[in-house]
């Protein structure tokens, strides 16, 4: 089992940065694709970025191109979100996500992964 957890959320203005955090815990994740979804209200849950498992291919959803950056330290068990130039239509509840497989259609669906974390609420203000 894989538990993970979620952290680095909060309230920030428009054009702000977050880094999120996901460590997790019960077994390494360094053989895993590691994701980041988030969920607005009333919305369902949408992909946001992923990352394999060697850490050196990634894939963003066109709506945080160039603003968001995935990343990984294996020897930390860990997988981060750099979230720069915040928009007030990303806010919502942030979840990371690991996957056993997957290719790049794959990973960009959340049915793909296996173990959640609880989420982290990330809020921008305009």
């Amino acid at each position: 089992q894989v538990q993970l957890v979620e952290s680095g959320g909060g309230l920030v203005q428009a054009g702000g940065s977050l880094r999120l955090s996901c460590v997790a815990s019960g077994r390494t994740v360094s053989t895993y694709h590691m994701g980041w979804f988030r969920q607005a209200p009333g919305k369902e849950r949408e992909f946001v970025a992923y990352i394999n498992s060697g850490g050196y291919g990634t894939h963003y959803a066109d709506s945080v191109k160039g603003r968001f950056t995935i990343s990984r330290d294996n020897a930390k068990n860990a997988v981060y979100l750099q979230m720069n130039s915040l928009k007030p239509e990303d806010t919502a509840v942030y979840y990371c996500g690991a996957a056993s497989y997957g290719t790049l259609i794959l990973l960009s669906r959340d049915t793909t992964y296996t173990y959640w974390g609880q989420g982290t609420q990330v809020t921008v203000s305009s």
